[in-house]
């Protein structure tokens, strides 16, 4: 089961880098709040049919747990991708990247203030490991390029979206809600996707709209099903079996993935900075994770 777990958690972060790819590409003819309010709106179209049943059967259950619904909504489908949207329209994707290594000591942190889960000297060494190598990557190998980074309005919403994305990992063990996967993340797609509404009508009323082409579509479908049902699902389960601060360090492949779909995508180059960036996040993640003897 944990096996199957660590595989699971390989995935969102390579759904997720190629959401924060996709967003960057296209930033003029996809509003950040339509993007997000699109996205869900097709997700629930594709789930619906699937857990529409089940939703209604554990209506109750569901109800019981409104607070809990709401937060994780709130945290995960409301604020997390929509913040991250807004993050990529003024932020350069190093400081957004660099921002995004504050996920991980969030979590821990969280995880250690709701839940009582102690921080093992591993596991922090692991986490630290993991984010030298995630700065190789975003810094391509020049320690320097950190001292000429500025600061924009996009870092705070990028340090917001962390935020919100650690309170849903530790909520996801601190506030158990009896239903299975697929269920729960449809009741909190809806409920998310009521919180968006308001902030799309008041993006359109400042004559923000998406521009229908084929490439907008294919990124709201790849949005839909990838970057939400998957990675939603496979972080959930990973989550639930791991634990939220061994999950959080997972976030630290993003950056790595982001490169290695530049190479792929883009045609750039694969250089040894993404190597041992990508070997020390790895080593990280194996240090935090491995049993002890």
């Amino acid at each position: 089961m944990k096996n199957r777990a660590l595989l699971l958690l390989l995935l969102p972060p390579l759904f997720w880098a190629g959401n924060a790819l996709l967003a960057r590409a296209t930033a003029g003819d996809l509003p950040p709040v339509a993007l997000a309010f699109w996205r869900w709106i097709l997700a629930l179209v594709l789930i619906l049919p699937f857990t529409g049943r089940d939703l209604w059967a554990h209506r109750r259950v569901l109800w019981a747990h409104w607070r809990a619904v709401l937060g994780l909504a709130l945290t995960s489908v409301a604020a997390y991708n929509t913040l991250l949207y807004l993050a990529v329209q003024t932020t350069t994707a190093i400081n957004a990247t660099l921002v995004g290594t504050s996920l991980p000591i969030m979590v821990l942190l969280l995880a250690r203030l709701w839940l009582g889960d102690p921080i093992r000297p591993r596991q922090a060494m692991g986490m630290v490991v993991s984010i030298i190598g995630l700065l190789a990557v975003v810094t391509r190998g020049e320690p320097a390029r950190l001292a000429t980074l500025t600061l924009t309005p996009g870092d705070g919403l990028m340090l917001l979206a962390s935020a919100s994305w650690a309170a849903y990992s530790v909520m996801l063990r601190r506030f158990p809600i009896p239903v299975k996967g697929f269920t729960l993340l449809t009741a909190l797609i809806i409920v998310g996707w009521v919180m968006i509404v308001p902030f799309y009508l008041f993006e359109l009323s400042l004559g923000y709209t998406v521009q229908v082409r084929p490439m907008t579509l294919g990124v709201i479908a790849y949005t839909a099903v990838c970057a939400s049902l998957l990675a939603y699902y496979f972080w959930n389960v990973g989550v639930a079996a791991l634990g939220a601060p061994t999950a959080g360090l997972f976030a630290n492949l993003i950056p790595l993935f982001t490169a290695v779909l530049g190479v792929a995508l883009l045609g750039e180059t694969f250089a040894w900075f993404h190597a041992v960036g990508g070997l020390l996040i790895f080593a990280g993640i194996g240090l935090a994770t491995l049993p002890r003897r």
